[in-house]
């Protein structure tokens, strides 16, 4: 038999206007972020651990897929959250040193 829970559920309103931020939003709000400057201007930057990480997305760094449970780099614009892209550690690091990127097709060799 488990323990008694002795804490109240917490409700699913959010705050003063009763709604909830999707998952992604409340997770961004509620996050660890820093602030960085690179040529383009400052960005928003917060690492993502691989627990957190549900679903694969796509690198614009390297073009290739981040799969699911990475540890990877969520960063944007400081001005314009919804421009965030998700970003393999290592292809955020070189972001300001590498070379124009030449864009492949999904099919195209990995190297």
């Amino acid at each position: 038999m488990s323990p008694r829970r002795n804490h109240p559920k917490r409700s699913n309103r959010g705050g003063p206007g009763g709604t909830r931020p999707s998952d992604e939003e409340g997770d961004i709000s509620r996050s660890f972020s820093t602030i960085e400057e690179h040529e383009e201007g400052f960005y928003t930057v917060r690492k993502i651990t691989g627990s957190t990480s549900t679903k694969p997305y796509r690198c614009p760094g390297c073009d290739q897929l981040i799969p699911t449970a990475t540890p990877h780099i969520v960063a944007w614009p400081h001005d314009d959250v919804d421009d965030r892209r998700h970003w393999h550690t290592r292809c955020w690091e070189k972001k300001d040193h590498r070379k124009p990127n030449v864009q492949r097709t999904r099919n195209a060799p990995k190297f």
